[in-house]
């Protein structure tokens, strides 16, 4: 598998700082997150979406401790998608249901159906006492249409989000990624107008993937005729931070009485990271050490 270092994220803003502008190639992390979980074809689609998305937004952060989650609640056969990203482009997530398998809809994968009508939670952990938690309803459960939603919903800034994974016929990830546009408060009439004509004449993120866009070049075919300036790269990668001591605290705070359970059936136990489907074993030894350290 090639590295994930080929996955990194573009900043930039245009017409003199009227628009900010982010744009991502993801195709590395998405893999690793099928691999990872083994999702099904339209499970890759709508978590590699929900991936890029958190990826570009969490880079949006100022602080290197903020961190991002993006949740889909659906009635669809996945159910739910959570997202988690940090400052620095690094992002996990998984969906509830991994292997959902659904008909294409008009020769694509129906991430639409797969996720069903629901909310949208976006939530920031800024140090603050309180996270900020913004909510939505699902416009149309495809996700780049649901994030748009939000952005002039819940933060009153007017955006357009696209996003985009096709898959391999072997079902592995051919290519992904995204772009962020937002408008300033301070935008002009005429920039706007400009910025709808060209979001227009856009075909989707999908098939400028495909033919070899990066970044880079979505934005100049966004934005380049709006005076585009880059203003930075970070790369991007699929990233998880859970330990062996983190899983075994959440083993700890299931209840004494379940581990001695545990315990009295004299057997390992398996426990898996949700973020990353890393397997942590724990010996019947371990689990008394984990339940006298819980007194």
């Amino acid at each position: 598998m090639e590295p994930q270092m080929n996955d990194y994220i573009v900043r930039a803003t245009a017409a003199d700082s009227q628009i900010r502008a982010f744009a991502a190639t993801t195709r590395g992390l998405v893999e690793e997150a099928r691999r990872r979980h083994e999702t099904s074809p339209v499970a890759t689609a709508a978590l590699g979406r929900l991936l890029t998305a958190g990826a570009m937004m969490g880079s949006m952060m100022k602080n290197e401790t903020d961190v991002l989650t993006l949740q889909i609640r659906g009635n669809g056969p996945i159910e739910g998608i959570t997202v988690t990203a940090d400052s620095q482009g690094r992002v996990k997530g998984y969906v509830n249901h991994p292997d959902v398998m659904l008909p294409p809809k008009n020769g694509k994968l129906d991430v639409g159906g797969a996720v069903g009508a629901g909310l949208l939670y976006v939530m920031k952990d800024m140090g603050l006492k309180e996270p900020y938690v913004g909510q939505t309803t699902l416009v149309s459960s495809e996700i780049a249409e649901d994030l748009t939603y939000y952005f002039a919903n819940s933060e009153q800034v007017p955006s357009s989000v696209g996003l985009g994974v096709l898959m391999e016929k072997n079902n592995t990830v051919r290519c992904a990624g995204g772009f962020i546009i937002q408008l300033m408060p301070f935008a002009e009439e005429k920039t706007i107008a400009q910025l709808e004509e060209n979001l227009k004449k856009v075909p989707s993120v999908t098939a400028l993937l495909d033919q070899g866009y990066t970044p880079e070049k979505l934005l100049e075919r966004l934005l380049g005729d709006l005076g585009l300036v880059t203003t930075d790269a970070m790369p991007a990668e699929f990233y998880c931070n859970c330990s062996r001591k983190h899983v075994e605290q959440a083993v700890a705070s299931i209840g004494r009485k379940e581990i001695q359970e545990m315990i009295d059936d004299g057997k390992d136990i398996e426990v898996k990271c949700h973020f990353c489907n890393t397997a942590y074993r724990y010996s019947v030894e371990e689990l008394k050490k984990i339940i006298k350290r819980s007194r």
